[in-house]
Formats: C-alpha cells, sequence, structure tokens
C-alpha cells in the first residue's frame, strides 16, 4: 500500500459552468493509524460522477445537502475494497458501494454513513454494482414508483431520458405498461433510447421545439413528468401536464451550472386548478425498501427487460474532467471512473 494518498479537493466555488480549474489534486500522508471500533479502510476502485455532486459545491447559503468547504475532498459513491476492519460485518477483501470520498485511501465508518453501503458480491463486478444496482438506477426506480405512482397507459415523459436516471426511468415505465417519451439531446441519443430502451417517442431539445413536439406527441397530456433538468423543458411539461398529473421533481440540472437557484413553473395557479402534484425526492428517504427494490431490479436485468449502460474512463487523475463531461452531455450512461 502507498504511503502516500491522492485526493481530489475543492479549489474554487464553480462560477457559472464547472470548469477542471475548480479541482485540486493533493498527495497526502496516508493514515495508518489504528482504526475506532466500527471504522473500515478501504482502497476506493471505481468513483459514480454524479450530477448531484454539483450540488455540494455551492456556498453554504445555496447548498441543500451540505456543502464541501474550499480545500475540502470531493464527495461521491465509490465502489471500495475493504483493505482493514474494526467492524463486525466486513473483513479484509470484502467489497462494498459506499459513499466516500474523491482520494485513493478512506476510513469509513459504515453505521453512521448517509447513505447506508450495500455489499458486492464476488459474483458481482463494480461496474455492474454502480450500473444496474447503484443509487441513481434506485433513484430512478423510487422517483418513478413511488412518487409517480404510474398505471398501465399512463403518458409519461422523462427529461435527461438518455442519462443513468432517465434511461432507467423510461425503462420500468415501458415495463409496467406506460407510454413513454423520452427527451434527450443529439440524435444519437434519441435513436438509442428507441433501439434499446424501447420508448415510444423521442424529442430531441438540440434540434426540435419541445413544446411544440409535447404537445404533438402527446394528445391527451401528460400524466407522469420525470424531471432531471428543470428550466424551460420543465415548463413545457408543466404546460402540458393532465388534470391530476404529477411532477417528480428528480434534479434542476440546467441551473446547476447558472449560479443562480433554480426557477420553478412560471404560472402556479395552472397547478392549483389542475390540482396538479410536484413532488422532491431523494433516495435515501426510502431505505428501508432497498433491497426489495435491488431484487426486483435484478429480475428485469436477467430477463433482458431492462439495460443500464455504463461509460467507463481510467484514471484517477480523469476525475474532474469527467466531472465537466457531464454537463456539456458528453457522456453515454452512467459516468463511471476506474481508480
Amino acid at each position: 500500500m502507498s504511503a502516500v494518498n491522492r485526493v481530489w479537493t475543492l479549489a474554487s466555488r464553480p462560477e457559472g459552468r464547472v470548469s477542471v480549474d475548480d479541482f485540486a489534486m493533493v498527495e497526502a500522508p496516508l493514515d495508518t493509524g489504528e482504526l475506532a471500533q466500527g471504522q473500515v479502510r478501504v482502497r476506493n476502485r471505481l468513483f459514480a460522477v454524479a450530477p448531484t455532486i454539483r450540488n455540494w459545491l455551492n456556498p453554504p447559503e445555496r447548498a441543500y445537502r451540505g456543502s464541501i468547504p474550499i480545500g475540502g475532498a470531493i464527495m461521491g459513491m465509490a465502489g471500495a475494497e475493504v483493505l482493514e476492519s474494526r467492524h463486525p460485518h466486513y473483513r479484509p477483501g470484502d467489497r462494498m458501494v459506499a459513499l466516500s470520498r474523491w482520494e485513493e485511501f478512506s476510513i469509513l465508518s459504515p453505521d453512521q454513513a448517509a447513505v447506508p453501503p450495500f455489499p458486492v458480491p464476488p459474483s458481482t463486478t463494480f461496474e455492474e454494482a454502480m450500473g444496474a444496482l447503484s443509487p441513481n438506477s434506485l433513484t430512478a426506480y423510487f422517483g418513478l414508483i413511488q412518487i409517480g405512482r404510474p398505471k398501465p397507459g399512463d403518458t409519461v415523459v422523462v427529461s435527461a431520458a438518455a442519462g443513468s436516471v432517465g434511461s432507467v426511468v423510461c425503462q420500468i415505465a415501458r415495463i409496467l405498461g406506460c407510454r413513454v417519451v423520452a427527451i434527450a439531446g443529439g440524435a444519437d441519443k434519441c435513436d438509442w433510447l428507441k433501439a434499446v430502451c424501447g420508448v415510444d417517442a423521442t424529442i430531441d431539445y438540440k434540434s426540435e421545439d419541445v413544446a411544440v413536439r409535447l404537445r404533438a406527441l402527446c394528445p391527451d397530456r401528460i400524466q407522469i413528468y420525470f424531471d432531471n433538468v428543470g428550466g424551460e423543458i420543465m415548463q413545457a411539461a408543466v404546460d402540458h401536464i393532465a388534470p391530476r398529473g404529477t411532477i417528480v421533481l428528480c434534479g434542476q440540472i440546467s441551473a446547476y451550472d447558472t449560479g443562480e437557484p433554480a426557477p420553478g413553473p412560471r404560472d402556479m395557479m395552472k397547478l392549483v386548478y389542475g390540482r396538479v402534484r410536484m413532488e422532491g425526492f431523494v433516495v435515501g428517504d426510502f431505505i428501508d425498501q432497498i433491497e426489495d427494490a435491488r431484487d426486483r431490479i435484478r429480475t428485469w436485468v436477467a430477463s433482458g427487460e431492462l439495460v443500464v449502460r455504463t461509460d467507463v474512463r481510467a484514471g484517477f487523475e480523469t476525475l474532474p474532467s469527467a466531472f465537466a463531461d457531464l454537463f456539456s452531455g458528453r457522456n453515454q450512461g452512467a459516468l463511471l471512473v476506474e481508480a
């Protein structure tokens, strides 16, 4: 084991679009001290690069779930291998997916984690565990099923539909008998959504007028809108939502790089008179249901009904550039970085 621990830290708070210059790699002496009871020392092998990390880079007054201080280590989900343990449920060689830091070696306290770690069995690769069974897939599952509450025949519209959350939402909605309209950027992504995810229709927001296309594709309006982006795409969906429709608020990626809070719908009375429900959520709301959800997802993957695409980059040093790619659409599915 190296005597040095490489760590990616926050060098400056992004103003507008996130840049690789907002991050700095530091080399710190590896902490080899005795672990406390309940702790494990791990080697982080695979990092999930997720849009939600962008919120943690904001100043405290704009960070809804904690703000990383300047000079602090970046946080995110990681596939980790246990090197040393003083936890009764983990032994050296065990593997887990856990909330960790962007560093090569970490000390974790599984019982105190905001997101409980889950074990990775020997038959499962880290890529599989952080693809089909990842927190992103669980976010899609709970957001659609618990918040959206779809019924067969519902029209479900999904933004950022080719992403790691959106593509799983599209497929689960299709499996449950819904009609799915997917919004994504670029012809390649739209073609993939049709050919692989089996959506009924797509809208390329880069070349088409989303509002016009929604009116054409959803003559009976939208029963469920799964929102990953906010902004004008959300507004177009709100304008065409059905009476008693549901808007699932998962992310606001269009506002993450603007430096401004994400705006809401322009006409709230439309929601009042339409009896429309808007509800936000985080995957941690459903901790007690996670194993049942994973079992159901495994069944769909094994049957071929659900396909999860991963975009794996190589090299710990590429984490900031991979993160920046999220916000320019240069990723293809769940973005992972191998250390």
